[in-house]
Formats: C-alpha cells, structure tokens, sequence
C-alpha cells in the first residue's frame, strides 16, 4: 500500500476535560498517513483518481475546530472517519498532538496516535 502523509496540520479547538480548555481553546496538531493504492493515478496523471489532499486537510482541520470532545482519542477517532470517507483511502494513521496539555511538569509534547482502515 502507497502512502500519502501530511503534518502538522494545525488548528485551535476548545476540546478537553477542564473548563478552562473548553473556554479558552488551544493549537492541535495533527499528522496523518493515508493508505491507498496510488497507481491508478500515476499511470494516467490524474487527480480523480487519488486523494486531495488539500481537501482532506481543510476537513480535518474543520473537524478540530468544531464541536469539541473531552479526550484526543475521540478526536482522533473522528478525524480518521473523515479521513475513510474518501472512497480511495483504505488506512488512515492519525497522531494527535496536544503540546499545551494542562500537565503540572515539564514536557513537550501530548500525543494520541491511532490506525483506522476499512477492513
């Protein structure tokens, strides 16, 4: 299976399970790796027949700034759903990045990564 990757996609959401997260919102981070046979698309130079990425990136990025969650893992579960709805795309990975996570100790990144696929 090809992959096509793209990271950092970044946008500010307001998910989390404290107030002050839901108030004030944060930046997320998020990198996918989508799955998909790429062939058909290079033998004939043809976007059809591949995915947009550009779109795929203006939906996930629209999933993070909409209705908020309590946990990444649930906004990661919905981002890869949006990411399965291209009929192309068989696997998706999709690492979640919360570096403003409300943590009392030093560190510099939160992160969730799971991997969804149509079988």
């Amino acid at each position: 299976m090809d992959r096509v990757a793209l990271s950092g996609l970044k946008a500010r959401g307001h998910h989390g399970v404290f107030p002050k997260e839901r108030e004030e919102g944060q930046t997320f981070l998020v990198d996918l790796v989508l799955g998909l046979d790429t062939r058909p698309a290079a033998a004939d130079d043809d976007l059809t027949k591949t995915v947009h990425y550009g779109i795929v990136a203006e939906e996930v990025v629209a999933v993070v700034e909409g209705e908020p969650v309590n946990l990444i893992e649930t906004l990661a579960e919905r981002i890869a759903q949006v990411c399965l709805k291209h009929d192309v795309v068989q696997e998706v990975e999709v690492r979640v990045h919360k570096p403003d996570a409300p943590i009392t100790v030093p560190f510099d990144d939160v992160t969730v990564t799971i991997t969804r696929s149509r079988a």
